[in-house]
């Protein structure tokens, strides 16, 4: 395991982390400057979660029903076929 892998929180730490951040700065009772420092992690953060939903949507793969046998294709979130041959 490399450094940044040991050092990269996973998605659900992520998450974790940007939630407590989010509610800091909700509360108002955060100095500016601790304000802007927690805003900079939290983009960071947000980055991150978004890079790996990008991966994890990327290797998700629907069988579809085709000509009596089973074939893969990827995943795509805004397709509208389910699964009819057109």
């Amino acid at each position: 395991m490399t450094n940044q892998e040991q050092t990269t929180p996973s998605f659900e730490q992520a998450m974790e982390q940007l939630e407590r951040i989010v509610a800091k700065l909700e509360s108002g009772d955060v100095p500016l400057e601790q304000a802007i420092e927690l805003f900079q992690e939290g983009m960071k953060l947000s980055q991150l979660c978004g890079q790996k939903l990008e991966q994890v949507e990327r290797k998700i793969e629907v069988l579809l029903e085709q000509e009596g046998g089973l074939t893969r294709k990827p995943f795509n979130p805004g397709e509208t076929d389910k699964g009819e041959n057109r």
